[in-house]
């Protein structure tokens, strides 16, 4: 039913690259396909190579590069009178402005992208650019509003055959199933995801959805082995492709399955580790789940009660600035859970 996965932004002279090559292979590859480019004034092949290398530093956590070589992939792409070209530019910039938490910025180049891929006749640069504006309303909570976006997109994957898109659908639903509570249906849809992801050879596809699946294994079974293995088959993924976002991302659930398991001191070190892994790479969402679950920790390691409320204090009025609804309904939720145990031990 499904296909090969494939990298649809490995574009012009880097299609031989593949969904699972390493980070560090596709920027060396696209910075010398640009450069070659630029010598010799092909704008077309300067945009599609700079896409590649926007990408590749995006996935890097290069913040700054990545802005920069996107832009300039955008201009190389308008030089040469190509429209799909500036729509993939601008999806490229779209998703590292949701990266770093540039939420309105974030739908208003991904909306632009979309419509551009659709002027542009290229429906796969306009399906990302939907699934680009889908995943920002659901990392921002608004789950009601994008479930029905999630499932379109789904079906137009699945009719399609396309693995990988199909699998971030699934992973996508699987998310807002698991965090309104519904585990069985989200660990269903993650199990689906990962194997499709492990028969179209997607690694990346295959790592994000074995992290959700150690997830579930955590808050649903209480199987804290499972968990951590499955996670560790995924950090493998990470190591090798040079995932910097969804390594930190692992370290992060790491976390999130000792401090259920009551490790808190375990629980401290990886989220500190993880916390530093966000900051170096400017992702202002994963710094701030990071945070929550080691101001937790350390509350639970005996920290002072006022330190703790003052901190959620402050990570609450960080959320709301960036304004994910979800993450903020969880620090409340924290803020209620350590106020009562402080009645306790009055």
């Amino acid at each position: 039913m499904y296909g090969k996965a494939f990298a649809p932004e490995y574009q012009g002279a880097l299609t031989t690259l593949s969904v699972n090559s390493s980070l560090s292979d596709v920027l060396a590859a696209g910075t010398r396909e640009l450069r070659a480019a630029e010598r010799s004034g092909r704008h077309g092949e300067a945009a599609r190579s700079g896409l590649a290398v926007a990408e590749a530093h995006r996935r890097l956590g290069q913040v700054a590069d990545a802005d920069r070589a996107w832009k300039a992939s955008y201009r190389a792409a308008r030089a040469a009178g190509d429209t799909a070209a500036m729509a993939w530019a601008l999806w490229s910039g779209g998703t590292l402005a949701r990266q770093r938490g540039a939420f309105p910025l974030a739908r208003r180049l991904l909306g632009l992208a979309a419509e551009l891929g659709e002027r542009g006749g290229d429906v796969v640069v306009r399906g990302y650019s939907l699934a680009g504006l889908a995943e920002t309303g659901r990392i921002q909570g608004d789950y009601e509003a994008v479930r029905r976006l999630h499932e379109q997109l789904l079906a137009e994957a699945r009719r399609r055959g396309e693995a990988r898109h199909t699998v971030w659908a699934l992973e996508g639903i699987a998310q807002i199933h698991r965090n309104t509570g519904a585990y069985d249906t989200a660990f269903a849809l993650f199990e689906e995801a990962a194997e499709i992801a492990a028969g179209a050879d997607d690694r990346r596809g295959h790592a994000w959805a074995l992290r959700g699946l150690a997830d579930i294994v955590s808050v649903r079974d209480g199987d804290v082995e499972r968990a951590l293995g499955l996670l560790s088959e995924a950090e493998t993924t990470c190591r090798a492709m040079h995932l910097s976002s969804a390594l930190a991302y692992n370290h992060k659930m790491r976390g999130n399955v000792l401090y259920r398991a009551c490790r808190w001191a375990e629980a401290r070190d990886l989220y500190e580790q993880a916390l530093a892994e966000f900051r170096a790479m400017s992702e202002p969402r994963g710094a701030a789940l990071a945070r929550l679950g080691l101001v937790k920790s350390l509350a639970r390691l005996g920290r002072d009660h006022t330190e703790t409320t003052a901190e959620l204090a402050s990570l609450a009025t960080e959320l709301e600035r960036i304004g994910l609804k979800h993450a903020r309904e969880m620090v409340t939720r924290a803020q209620e859970e350590f106020a009562s145990a402080a009645e306790v031990t009055r």
